[in-house]
């Protein structure tokens, strides 16, 4: 998780420096499984700017991420985005994942979903296509853990599915 975050915090910091937009449409996702509550707590972070598109472009609406007065509706269109665009499977069984919440960056976004229970996962499969809607050069960087082994994968536009044993 160390390593993803700092690799998108740097890219963040290259593209905070210039006024034009980044050239890069890059997210990541960390599934990470938790021992004691038995979820797959899912964090997903992406540029502030390209995710309030992806959000405008699908829904019709105009939302921002630095206005307080959003706030409500950009979790609701947040929570039906994450429905959309990231599916889980664990053991060859879909998970209910449900919104938590979100936290913006200066210049990022972070999400936050929560899976519901599920005993010794062994084999986790996902669909992970956030703001494919509207980049057809999205790289979302994926990190699934369970009991402490990380497993990465790169998800290329149109490539969303990835699956790992453990």
């Amino acid at each position: 998780m160390k390593k993803a975050f700092f690799f998108f915090s740097v890219l963040l910091i290259l593209f905070s420096f210039t006024k034009e937009k980044h050239p890069y449409h890059v997210g990541s996702v960390e599934i990470n499984y938790n021992q004691k509550s038995k979820t797959f707590e899912v964090t997903g972070r992406f540029f502030l700017d390209d995710l309030e598109n992806g959000l405008n472009n699908k829904y019709g609406k105009s939302l921002h991420f630095d206005d307080p007065k959003f706030k409500t509706q950009l979790n609701e269109v947040l929570k039906n985005y994450c429905s959309e665009y990231f599916k889980l499977k664990a053991n060859n069984k879909f998970l209910n994942v449900n919104f938590v919440g979100y936290e913006e960056d200066h210049e990022s976004v972070n999400v936050y979903l929560e899976s519901e229970k599920v005993e010794n996962p062994k084999k986790v499969e996902a669909a992970v296509s956030f703001l494919y809607n509207l980049f057809d050069d999205q790289l979302n960087i994926v990190h699934i853990i369970v009991n402490g082994e990380r497993k990465s994968e790169k998800l290329i536009y149109p490539n969303r599915y990835l699956f790992q044993q453990f």
